[in-house]
């Protein structure tokens, strides 16, 4: 029985019920791509945009700002090849000063973006976050 019964193929969503390493087993058990960031002790826009760079071995310039991980997550990993799909898991962002509110819905439309990007090539792009 999947563990995706009631969630959208292409969705950005809190984890909440979700464990992580359930998450991981049924990337496995659907043959997609399992994709994991911890976020803890990141302050700034350009701390969460390098430690997601660097978790998802991303070129170094994806790191830098939140249109070069949208081009990232999108165009550039469309161009490597077809993609089976994607279990998404970003835990812990920040609550700081310098990733305020408004931080985090920018990068989490970043997300929704780029499962809006992935539903037209009809793949599968489950996104799962949580704050500190």
């Amino acid at each position: 029985m999947s563990l995706f019964l009631t969630v959208p193929p292409n969705v950005v969503q809190a984890i909440r019920a979700f464990r992580v390493a359930e998450l991981q087993e049924e990337a496995a058990r659907l043959g997609q791509h399992f994709l994991y960031v911890h976020c803890a002790n990141t302050l700034t826009k350009q701390q969460v945009c390098q430690r997601i760079g660097e978790a998802f071995f991303f070129p170094k310039p994806a790191c830098k700002n939140f249109d070069a991980l949208r081009t990232s997550v999108t165009e550039t990993i469309h161009k490597a090849g077809p993609q089976p799909g994607f279990i998404v898991v970003i835990e812990q962002l920040p609550n700081t000063q310098k990733f305020d509110r408004e931080a985090r819905e920018s990068l989490l439309d970043v997300f929704r973006d780029a499962a809006d990007f992935w539903a037209e090539k009809k793949v599968p792009f489950r996104v799962f976050y949580s704050f500190e």
